[in-house]
């Protein structure tokens, strides 16, 4: 799990960086996908060890990473989705993309761990 881990960390990084500079590198909150993916890739990185217990702190510690930036990404999305619309003009489509391309990565990614450490109890217990 660790290596999807950092392979959700690269995708992140990419997001950030695309959506920054799709913005013409102007708006600096378009890079917050790649400070989640470089927390979620430092993570990944400890969470490659022989030790069963390190593994599974780090990669706990990760999949709550990924949840407060799923959450937070997707409240940003409507929220902001939300104040334009009422203030009665169009909302900023590339940003409500960007945020809502972090918290479906983020869901996919806390989606997969849930399973993996659901699959990784069974196999204790068995």
């Amino acid at each position: 799990m660790a290596k999807i881990t950092i392979l959700f960390a690269v995708l992140l990084v990419i997001l950030g960086l695309v959506g920054y500079i799709g913005t013409g590198s102007i708006h600096p909150t378009a890079l917050i996908p790649v400070w989640f993916g470089l927390a979620l890739g430092a993570g990944g990185a400890l969470a490659i060890s022989p030790s069963e217990a390190r593994r599974k702190i780090f990669m706990h510690i990760n999949v709550t990473i990924g949840a407060v930036g799923c959450i937070g990404a997707f409240a940003s999305a409507l929220h902001g989705y939300g104040v334009a619309r009422s203030a009665g003009i169009d909302p900023d489509m590339r940003a409500f993309a960007a945020k809502l391309a972090m918290a479906i990565l983020l869901l996919v990614y806390v989606n997969l761990c849930v399973r993996s450490f659901l699959e990784a109890r069974r196999a204790r217990q068995e």
